[in-house]
């Protein structure tokens, strides 16, 4: 149980689609993810984050934080995720032009087994 006012970290899981010529690229580039990027990233509040890419291009993301809304909006206030985005943008198919951390479709979550 958490203690009143305490942010409880909510998990969330979302797919984008990568373009099926880049995919090794796209791979590539997330060996090297810029420490700065990295940086802003946990400080505001992405945790626990994953990204996993399938064989035929479907990306799926994970990522613990208490409030999605605001760690985007903290990410959009840094200038390492203009950069990051505008270079990643170009990986993506049926973003319709919008930012790949903004065009994603989030997943509802139906089961979860607490503990270990």
């Amino acid at each position: 149980m958490t203690a009143p006012g305490v942010p409880v970290s909510q998990r969330h899981c979302f797919t984008l689609r990568v373009r099926p010529d880049r995919l090794d690229e796209y791979a590539a580039r997330h060996t090297e993810v810029w420490p700065e990027m990295q940086q802003a990233l946990r400080e505001t509040g992405w945790g626990n984050y994953s990204l996993f890419l399938a064989e035929d291009g479907l990306l799926v993301g994970y990522v613990e934080t208490d409030d999605l809304a605001a760690a985007q909006r903290a990410m959009d206030a840094t200038a390492v995720n203009a950069r990051w985005q505008a270079e990643m943008a170009e990986f993506f198919v049926g973003t319709d032009g919008a930012a790949p951390d903004r065009a994603f479709t989030e997943l509802r979550e139906v089961f979860h087994l607490a503990g270990s």
